[in-house]
């Protein structure tokens, strides 16, 4: 303890020394040489106590793995539904007893619409196959004695067009017997997403402050722990940024820590719903996988635990300086 306050002493002397005059590259030198100290010490602190410090480290981990994990989980929903919401498709059902030039006739002219990208035709026995495959009611099937599905057209619409207006439209040709545009549900699956990021927003700001909470928790019992020396300091002129300093490298440390075992928590959740997830998806007929943050993404989650775990150090000292210079 003495050797600990004596080290602390000289480092508080030296920075209460008068400044001599010097150039920049000696300053810049000091000014590495300071930082990396309080940098270099801090880490060891944090590592003397390695089950309060793991501890600290997984509440805050977990805190910002839930909003990452909720944010992943919603942007693979909207990469799965993407191709549905941006494709604007209009789905024309024929009489039954329509042949098969008239339904080509009938394609021809909606091919010819402003406004109309494509047109695929699906005839009556194609979308008896489609049903068979899908359903699996083979034996059922075969006891009706006509095909009860309609020829369809999937007419594929520009994005500049309304399709209620081509809606109108195409229920007028003749030997069309209805005209469908699954409008509402796509507009619920947005109003659905919109809410799950609100949702995910709000619950990342009330887990980002309990972040500040933790790291302020952890930076107080530091200093309370370290007082006699902090008391020292400030009797030897050392200014509350030099006291302040070695809390923020601490946070930033924790934060860092936290951020990186948030992202190993994202990746194994990840990993263990992979493989339901393919199952489920390709009961439909599909393929998917689930994808999770860029590096680029990652970078920045890593960055933002840095900033939440400083600038709760920050805010921690800066309380414990104000409290004891109002109370000496």
């Amino acid at each position: 303890m003495n050797r600990r306050v004596r080290t602390t002493t000289l480092s508080a002397q030296a920075s209460a020394k008068p400044a001599t005059p010097r150039g920049w590259p000696d300053a810049m030198r000091a000014w590495l040489r300071a930082h990396g100290y309080s940098a270099l010490s801090s880490l060891g602190r944090l590592a003397a106590r390695p089950a309060s410090s793991a501890l600290s480290i997984g509440v805050m981990a977990v805190a910002l793995a839930l909003p990452l994990c909720l944010w992943v989980a919603l942007a693979n929903v909207q990469r799965l539904s993407g191709s549905i919401e941006q494709s604007r498709q209009l789905s024309v059902f024929m009489q039954l007893d329509l042949d098969v030039p008239s339904i080509e006739s009938t394609a021809e002219v909606i091919r010819t619409t402003p406004g109309v990208r494509s047109v695929t035709v699906q005839t009556a026995a194609q979308g008896l196959a489609e049903f068979r495959a899908l359903a699996g009611f083979d034996e059922a099937l075969d006891l009706l004695d006509e095909n009860p599905i309609p020829a369809v057209l999937l007419v594929g619409l520009d994005d500049r067009v309304e399709p209620e207006v081509l809606q109108g439209t195409f229920q007028q040709l003749p030997g069309v017997d209805a005209v469908q545009f699954d409008a509402e549900w796509q507009r619920r699956l947005e109003s659905w997403l919109y809410f799950g990021q609100q949702f995910t927003m709000t619950v990342a700001a009330l887990l980002g402050f309990g972040a500040l909470l933790v790291v302020g928790n952890s930076i107080r019992l530091a200093i309370d722990g370290r007082a006699e020396e902090i008391e020292i300091m400030q009797l030897l002129g050392g200014s509350d940024a030099f006291v302040r300093r070695p809390y923020l490298y601490l946070g930033c440390w924790m934060g860092c820590a936290a951020g990186a075992a948030s992202l190993l928590v994202l990746q194994t959740v990840l990993w263990a719903l992979q493989g339901s997830v393919t199952a489920l998806i390709s009961a439909y007929g599909a393929g998917f996988q689930l994808r999770g943050l860029g590096m680029l993404h990652g970078l920045a989650v890593w960055a933002l635990a840095a900033c939440l775990g400083w600038l709760g150090a920050w805010l921690a000292a800066g309380h414990w300086l104000r409290r004891h210079r109002s109370g000496s």
